[in-house]
């Protein structure tokens, strides 16, 4: 009866994990992933390894059956399936190949339905860059045999691409001989192919770039008080940005950054012999990373100024660039660069990294089902203005992009005008405005209209003259979506009709407005579960401004809140990631007349409350009921 065990009791009796461990990944699958199966929970946490893993499932039989796995995900219907079925049993082949010849499944779709099957994710490799050090890991021949190609590698572990998952005793003997833990995904065949022949291939891609290190090492003691630390100012100076060392560290500081998903990289020299500190902003709040010796205090912003084309002889006002970090560094990643004169003759720079990538799907922003349904009604319109608002790094550029995937078709011209241009979806003709040489958002904006748009997203609304031209084109027939920084939605009519604008025309335009925040979320891992008082519960209510137990579909003895604890997960934060928290006006016929007799905000606000508004403090709120975040998170970026 071995076989009717699930996967976790078997690792119980085998001793592979403790129950202790089983627990902890159930309680995991339970409130983050339940469509995550236990095995990768049990890998994730390094419970196990892949190798043992895909041991115990080839062991057992408890592989999840092709046939199930097409059927329950919705790739093929029953009568399609069951054909298939009988069809690979006549002529003895395997049921994924008789699904494609008779082209009941495309190649993505066998690709995902084999990732079930043997517990893997699936990757897309197309848009990744190769980096040449990694053919030095895996060489040629081994990877082409088996179908795989290395896409990643950290000091620890290196990622395969694969179109069949290795067999357990090869991962072992794969990890022993490059000494590496081993993670495979699995990846279209085609894409594998197109990725050894740039990884690998005389002529591609990978063979003209420069190798740059995969792991940055420093000198021993490069960080350390030594003796031979500058004795005065002049000394100091002699340290110059060509330093080995000093080169080695600036790639190494983009690097971890990137790899801990930060947003921005400070670097604050100080004067006199105090040290150069590096804090680093993860989920919207800053943390000291690296402390650096002050002897590096000027060469430290002159290496990023050269890499960024920057004239470092000039100290004295502000400049700002770019840097493609693929030229030195081993990831693909383009950073933004700003320095500051700072007092006693130095330099402040801040490092944005730009994580450019494919749009966040609609249904992952965290909106609510109410303001969802209307979001998605809003875009579906003909015409009109749709604004996101909120400060800079509340995610308006990414609400934006996902919103455009979704009426992002053939049939649709969308032309977008961005700075800079950090999220690339296919179909969209996206434009990067440069204000130096006089190609603004307005000029953008007016170019559009002369190229026969369908839709039209305008990066920011920063002066009378752009949302004057937003407003006239949502008004000529075009779908027209910017963003603008105001604290509220009520906050931004207020303020479009102090820069100028018509109100008759604005408040015929203006379909609805989106105001948000992104707050940190409770880590997964360790956040804990607590039923609260009934002082702390009545507070909230009251803070709600509203009946907070009906909104949020709950009975008091019902209602159970999350705080956060601390684990090596989110280097003892407490906090994992963010979340959206949103405030959704709809330009109502009410609000329109309003709007018409230039209204003030107080009385806006009343009217979007009265229309159905939920502000976004009591969207968050609604977020803390569900424990998804704390009180303290939606206290720190609402104000009310």
């Amino acid at each position: 009866m071995a076989d009717k065990k699930l996967l976790g009791e078997i690792l119980v009796e085998n001793h592979l994990v403790t129950p202790e461990q089983l627990r902890l990944v159930l309680e995991l699958q339970k409130t983050t992933k339940p469509h995550q199966t236990i095995g990768r929970f049990v890998v994730k946490q390094g419970f196990m390894t892949e190798a043992d893993l895909q041991q115990v499932l080839e062991r057992t039989g408890k592989r999840q059956r092709l046939e199930e796995i097409c059927f329950r995900n919705g790739f093929v219907g029953k009568e399609d399936l069951l054909l298939a079925m009988d069809m690979a049993r006549q002529e003895q082949l395997p049921l994924a190949t008789v699904l494609k010849n008779l082209e009941f499944i495309d190649d993505e779709k066998a690709a995902k339905a084999l990732a079930i099957q043997y517990d893997l994710p699936f990757l897309q490799i197309k848009s990744l860059h190769p980096f040449p050090a990694l053919a030095k890991v895996v060489n040629q021949g081994y990877a082409k045999t088996h179908g795989m190609v290395p896409v990643s590698k950290t000091t620890e572990l290196i990622t395969l691409a694969v179109a069949k998952p290795l067999g357990a005793q090869e991962l072992k003997e794969l990890g022993r001989t490059i000494g590496l833990k081993v993670l495979q995904a699995v990846a279209l065949e085609s894409e594998i192919a197109a990725f050894q022949e740039r990884l690998y291939g005389t002529g591609g891609a990978g063979a003209n770039l420069p190798a740059p290190e995969l792991e940055i090492r420093l000198d021993d003691g490069f960080l350390n008080r030594v003796d031979d630390e500058p004795e005065d100012e002049a000394d100091v100076r002699q340290v110059t940005e060509k330093d080995s060392n000093l080169v080695k560290l600036v790639n190494k500081i983009i690097h971890d950054a990137y790899l801990k998903k930060a947003s921005d990289i400070h670097i604050e020299p100080y004067p006199d012999r105090e040290d150069v500190v590096v804090r680093i902003r993860i989920d919207g709040g800053c943390e000291d990373y690296l402390r650096i010796p002050y002897k590096y205090k000027y060469a430290l912003p002159s290496r990023i100024k050269i890499m960024a084309n920057l004239d470092i002889a000039e100290k004295r006002k502000p400049q700002d660039g770019k840097i493609d970090f693929k030229k030195f560094g081993p990831i693909d990643v383009e950073l933004r660069v700003a320095t500051m004169p700072t007092a006693g003759g130095l330099e402040d720079v801040v490092i944005r990294i730009l994580q450019a990538g494919e749009p966040t799907p609609f249904a992952e922003l965290g909106l609510t089902a109410k303001n969802r349904e209307a979001f998605g009604a809003a875009i579906g319109n003909p015409y009109g203005l749709i604004l996101v608002v909120g400060p800079t790094g509340s995610g308006k550029t990414t609400t934006l992009h996902s919103a455009i995937a979704q009426i992002n078709r053939p049939q649709i011209k969308i032309w977008t005008a961005e700075d800079p241009v950090e999220i690339s979806q296919r179909g969209l003709r996206q434009v990067q405005v440069n204000p130096k040489i006089g190609f603004s958002f307005a000029h953008a904006l007016r170019s559009f209209l002369r190229l026969d748009p369908d839709v039209i997203m305008v990066g920011e609304m920063r002066d009378e003259e752009t949302a004057g031209i937003a407003v006239e084109a949502s008004l000529t027939g075009h779908l027209v979506f910017s963003t603008l920084h105001t604290n509220t939605a009520p906050d931004t009519i207020t303020r479009l009709l102090e820069m100028g604008l018509d109100p008759f025309s604005f408040s015929d335009a203006l379909q609805l407005i989106l105001a948000q925040r992104l707050t940190r979320k409770l880590c997964d891992y360790c956040l804990e579960k607590y039923a609260p008082d009934q002082r702390e519960l009545d507070g909230m209510i009251a803070e709600f401004g509203g009946d907070l137990l009906a909104a949020g579909s709950l009975r008091r003895e019902e209602v159970t809140l999350a705080r956060p604890v601390g684990c090596s997960h989110c280097s003892g934060s407490g906090y994992l990631g963010r979340v959206g928290i949103h405030e959704l006006l709809l330009c109502t016929d009410d609000l329109r007349e309003m709007i018409k007799k230039k209204a003030d905000t107080v009385k806006i606000r009343k009217q979007a409350i009265a229309d159905g508004m939920v502000t976004l403090k009591q969207d968050g709120m609604l977020k803390v009921l569900q424990g998804v975040t704390d009180m303290h998170e939606i206290r720190r970026v609402c104000i009310k």
